[in-house]
């Protein structure tokens, strides 16, 4: 402590390697949290802009973003891209010091965080996976659902970063039980919305007000987020916003391909999906998912 009362301990170093809808913002909070954040995104005009915004340093690799650093955080699209941004050449596990902790954000397949765990291992690292839900909005703002699958010692070490963009941080059990978490979410979202999309076409046939429906019901036993937060905008055709329908099919096939795995049975999610794909062939894979009401009566455009 200087004479002035200032607090003059360095601080935590981590970086952030993804810098998109989710990850720019999730990267600022860290940055404004009080940590020394250093970025690196495939595109780099975007660490550019996000060093600008925020004041972090920028990386021209991932391995060199990750040097020095206490934590190493991730965001990008799908197992593959995770596995280039951490043991692929220039990768993080690279550039980490020994006992430093990685942990992965994008929602992936349970057998990449197995994967990847058991590679952090073998040098010395730590690895935690820990798909997010919540959307823009939640990144943005701070208030993410995060459902964390790891050692237990590890998780609570890494509880000081996950609170700066998390409002409600779970450990859900071993390596791998984060990811198979977030297919439960994407599996209910997938289902509701569906749902939502066949209430509200239905209200519109009757000849009711939708949206007025959508207030008086969400105080009721149908309430959602999905509703609450989609239900108008739905109704407005308007979809130009949120999670993309593209982004969804490959949560979607996540969630399949660990059902054959276990043998759970998922008819809904099937049926749902191949939805989804008529709205991808149709041109509208950047859409919000909430625009499968477009396939009801709209000609799926």
């Amino acid at each position: 402590m200087s004479d002035t009362g200032e607090n003059t301990a360095p601080k935590t170093r981590a970086a952030f390697i993804g810098l998109g809808v989710m990850g720019h913002p999730m990267a600022g909070h860290l940055q404004r949290g009080g940590f020394d954040v250093c970025v690196y995104n495939r595109t780099a005009a975007k660490a550019e802009k996000w060093a600008g915004e925020y004041g972090g340093r920028v990386a021209a690799t991932p391995a060199e973003a990750a040097a020095g650093c206490d934590f190493v955080c991730a965001c990008v699209g799908a197992d593959d891209d995770v596995r280039a941004v951490t043991t692929a050449a220039a990768g993080a596990f690279h550039g980490m010091t020994r006992g430093a902790t990685f942990i992965d954000h994008t929602t992936a397949s349970a057998a990449v965080a197995r994967e990847l765990e058991q590679a952090a291992k073998e040098k010395r690292l730590h690895f935690l996976d820990a798909p997010v839900s919540g959307g823009q909005a939640g990144a943005e703002n701070g208030v993410l659902t995060i459902m964390v699958g790891g050692e237990e010692a590890v998780f609570e070490r890494a509880r000081t970063v996950l609170a700066a963009y998390g409002r409600v941080v779970t450990r859900m059990g071993e390596a791998g039980a984060g990811q198979l978490t977030k297919m439960v979410n994407q599996i209910c979202i997938a289902g509701l919305l569906q749902a939502l999309s066949e209430g509200l076409h239905f209200a519109g046939r009757a000849g009711l007000d939708a949206k007025q429906v959508v207030e008086v019901i969400s105080g009721g036993a149908a309430q959602s987020w999905q509703m609450e937060n989609r239900g108008r905008t739905m109704v407005d055709d308007e979809f130009d916003f949120g999670f993309a329908v593209d982004w969804m099919r490959k949560d979607l096939r996540l969630c399949m391909e660990e059902a054959r795995r276990n043998g759970a049975e998922l008819p809904v999610t099937a049926l749902v999906d191949q939805f989804y794909a008529m709205l991808q062939h149709a041109g509208g894979g950047r859409r919000d998912t909430s625009s499968l009401i477009r396939l009801l009566g709209r000609g799926g455009g």
